[in-house]
């Protein structure tokens, strides 16, 4: 172990010499004015306006309108749905998917005999609760530390109440897309599941006779997919894990962020072409753990500014129709910046959770579909307000000015702090060294996700390329090259490229929803009777 520990070390220490000596001569600023034209880029074509002064992006409309219409046209799944979605994580309908419960052979469900539906839950590699799980730990990280404190500093407390309502209305969203992600997966020959809006778009527009149509719409989602792997599941959580480290060494502006960042991309190397079984599951028990501590140090600040609730609360429900931070546009550039925050932490719309809840074991897809709108509402309606109910109670002093320098970084005792800075400063101010415990889970979180959105990009490059080796290698190398430039290039030139990759997946996910719900309501339908017949 000790000669196989010193030949890494031998290995990489040309290149950690390299990247220090780099980092001294400006390497991070010289990375950052060579990404920037790539995400000014990208922002200005996925965000294009239909509408100036307010400024509102076609694509808010197209989301925030779809999640409304399903909404509507599912009767409120994000409610009616919610004690179905619980009983189904926590098992109690698992009698049906075994299909223990077909005694009656007189009873059909949507048209099928029950003993003769196939037993498509023999198909799938993981639980309705193991699914869940893989999914939240791809989205509950460092979008509820940094995306949070992102949108209340550029738009106010105002921009909280827009991510709530966002989370709720992307439960709806989630259901329809996680369905369609079961209902039209892939199986391989070893029994591995291949799924996602690249499939149910493929497959489902082939049905209804556009399968050329289909086939454009899930080439494009691919390949944003694998932007939003490289953006948001990648540079934005490396930038962000980057912050609270140089926060925490002392090395504010300093060029040690792509020192840093290679790293990072050193350790998650190790996990995703090494392929180190253990340190994965190491990872999978300890991020939720932090998770969990996390919640609960947001709980001890707010509970201890118990009578500052009611205020806190006040200030997120006005400010969000008469906003302090005036520079973002007013109502719509709050509204916006809400949307974008909750969009980018809960990826309702995107079609990104789908990949990782096509895996389940089901016989009924929309039972994944019920237990996938938990999702938003566990990552944006609970994680989320608790995060901005500590900042906002941190802030009810005046200690910084809402809307800051219009990048998202606000000036706290003179020193100018940015996404999860401001949250850091926040947990510090009521918590002893809480500095460590969140530089910690910010790092965590950051390589949790990472993980995940990997296994996603991934999946997307295989349906371009292939399932071959060397095409996962080379995915995997790029994936690592864009750690080392989301820890050295500036918060808003990463966070509007990510934001830009997150969105643009929405344009061909929405083709493959606008088509196929009607699929998702004869499914939900299918479950809903399994579940009846059982209590009859």
């Amino acid at each position: 172990m000790k000669k196989f520990l010193l030949s890494i070390f031998t290995l990489i220490l040309p290149f950690l010499t390299f990247a220090q000596e780099a980092a001294e001569k400006g390497l991070d600023q010289r990375i950052d004015e060579g990404f920037k034209p790539i995400s000014d880029f990208f922002s200005s074509v996925i965000f294009f306006k239909v509408w100036t002064d307010p400024d509102i992006p076609f694509v808010l409309l197209l989301l925030v309108g779809s999640a409304a219409f399903f909404t509507i046209y599912f009767g409120f799944p994000n409610f009616k749905y919610f004690g179905k979605a619980i009983n189904t994580v926590r098992g109690k309908y698992d009698e049906i998917e075994g299909g223990h419960a077909a005694a009656d052979t007189s009873m059909t469900i949507d048209g099928d005999i029950r003993d003769t539906i196939r037993d498509e839950s023999q198909e799938g590699e993981v639980s309705h609760f193991q699914a869940l799980a893989t999914a939240v730990s791809g989205t509950v990280g460092n979008g509820n530390i940094a995306g949070v404190a992102l949108a209340i500093a550029l738009g106010g407390p105002g921009a909280t109440f827009w991510m709530i309502v966002c989370g709720l209305l992307g439960m709806s969203t989630k259901f329809v897309e996680c369905t369609l992600g079961v209902q039209y997966r892939d199986v391989g020959e070893d029994g591995t599941i291949y799924g996602g809006p690249m499939y149910y778009i493929t497959k489902g527009l082939k049905e209804k006779g556009f399968a050329t149509l289909g086939k454009i719409a899930a080439v494009l989602f691919a390949i944003f997919c694998i932007g939003g792997s490289f953006g948001g599941g990648n540079a934005a959580q490396s930038n962000q894990a980057t912050v609270v480290i140089k926060e925490l060494m002392g090395l504010e502006g300093t060029s040690a962020g792509a020192l840093i960042g290679l790293l990072m991309a050193i350790l998650v190397g190790v996990i995703i072409i090494g392929g180190i079984k253990r340190i994965a599951s190491v990872t999978e028990k300890v991020v939720p753990l932090m998770a969990v501590l996390y919640i609960v140090a947001c709980l001890y600040i707010i509970l201890s500014n118990f009578s500052l609730i009611d205020d806190a609360f006040g200030m997120i429900f006005s400010q969000a129709f008469n906003p302090r931070a005036m520079g973002v546009g007013g109502v719509i550039g709050v509204l916006l910046v809400g949307f974008k925050r909750a969009a980018f932490s809960n990826e309702a719309g995107a079609g990104s959770a789908s990949i990782a809840h096509a895996a389940v074991k089901t016989k009924y897809s929309a039972s994944e579909g019920l237990v996938a709108l938990l999702e938003p509402f566990i990552d944006t309606v609970v994680i989320c307000t608790m995060t901005a109910l500590v900042i906002v109670i941190f802030n009810s002093g005046g200690v910084f000015e809402y809307g800051g320098d219009g990048t998202g970084g606000v000036l706290i005792n003179g020193m100018r702090y940015e996404g999860a800075g401001i949250t850091s400063q926040a947990f510090a101010q009521y918590i002893p060294y809480s500095n460590v415990f969140l530089t910690v889970a910010v790092v965590l979180f950051a390589v949790s996700t990472m993980i995940s959105w990997s296994y996603y990009g991934l999946q997307s490059w295989k349906f371009l390329f292939g399932r071959g080796k060397v095409a996962d290698l080379i995915y995997k190398l790029l994936f690592l090259l864009f750690i080392i430039i989301g820890a050295a290039a500036s918060m808003k030139s990463i966070w509007d490229f990510s934001d830009a990759m997150i969105f643009a997946m929405v344009f061909p996910n929405m083709v493959g929803l606008y088509f196929l719900f009607p699929v998702v309501k004869k499914q939900l339908k299918r479950y809903l009777d399994a579940i009846k017949a059982t209590k009859s």
